[in-house]
């Protein structure tokens, strides 16, 4: 196993009892947690608003739509990783359209050997968005820690008369000698003068 000690959730859109019926071993056994089936693009839409899926697999064409509007709308999310499985002879068409918007298009007939090869494709895509998701938290945890002491160093200049280095030396020099972290600086300045 590649990602080891993952676990995914996966939502089948499939109205295709034969192909549920071959994914099915391929979903078990694996870093699958918990496999959700459902037939149509409305029912499935539901389960998506419901709950949180890392994986979904569409089959198309499905009795309501054929598919590839959910598919995109799926891989415009942030977290969620789509493959489509299209017929043969509208795969190019469809390739086209669902490959620049982050699904995975897999032309059918197709073996198990693909579809586990997709689900590989799959881990790995999802792994990255969970490595840019924790980047990007504390991308935004280093943002609010700026915002906070910036704010600080509003309020001493407000109320010490200090000009703006000062203030900046002031926050880092009582960091320093308390062994606290800026912000908590920051923090206890800010409940001070508010």
């Amino acid at each position: 196993m590649i990602f080891e000690g993952r676990s995914y959730c996966v939502l089948v859109v499939s109205s295709s009892q034969k192909m549920n019926e071959a994914l099915k071993p391929l979903l078990t056994g694996r870093n699958y947690k918990k496999v959700t089936f459902t037939g149509s693009v409305a029912s499935a839409n539901r389960l998506l608003l419901e709950n949180s899926y890392d994986f979904v697999i569409i089959n198309s064409p499905l009795p309501d739509d054929f598919g590839t509007k959910l598919a995109i709308d799926i891989s415009a999310g942030r977290n969620t990783v789509c493959m489509q499985l299209i017929k043969a002879d509208l795969y190019e068409e469809a390739c086209a359209e669902v490959t620049r918007c982050g699904v995975f298009p897999l032309s059918k007939p197709t073996s198990s050997a693909m579809i586990s090869q997709g689900l590989v494709w799959m881990e790995s895509a999802r792994e990255k968005l969970r490595k840019l998701d924790k980047k990007a938290l504390t991308i935004e945890e280093k943002m609010e820690e700026i915002r906070l002491i910036n704010r600080a160093k509003w309020l001493l200049i407000e109320k010490e008369n200090m000009s703006e280095p000062d203030a900046h030396r002031y926050i880092e020099k009582q960091a320093m000698n308390t062994s606290a972290h800026k912000r908590e600086i920051a923090e206890s300045i800010i409940k001070k003068y508010t």
